[in-house]
């Protein structure tokens, strides 16, 4: 997928926790590792705000783009 998940990096410069993170934005542990590890398919804006606000990022300091070799240029 060309949508790189880069929270563990905010998250280890914020030197927060999962577990802490997963209290403050009320997510459960399993679904910010989902996150986390890239497998989820998508996230809802009020997550993303959420993160952002405790981790104090903007959305694209957590997700990146990155144009892949099965995805036709224009």
């Amino acid at each position: 997928m060309p949508i790189i998940v880069n929270l563990d990096v905010m998250m280890a410069k914020r030197k927060m926790s999962l577990n802490e993170l997963s209290e403050k934005v009320d997510l459960t542990l399993s679904n910010l590792s989902i996150l986390k590890t890239g497998k989820a398919k998508a996230i809802r804006f009020s997550t993303l705000a959420a993160i952002c606000r405790v981790l104090h990022c903007q959305p694209g300091d957590i997700l990146e783009y990155q144009h892949g070799p099965e995805e036709p240029e224009d």
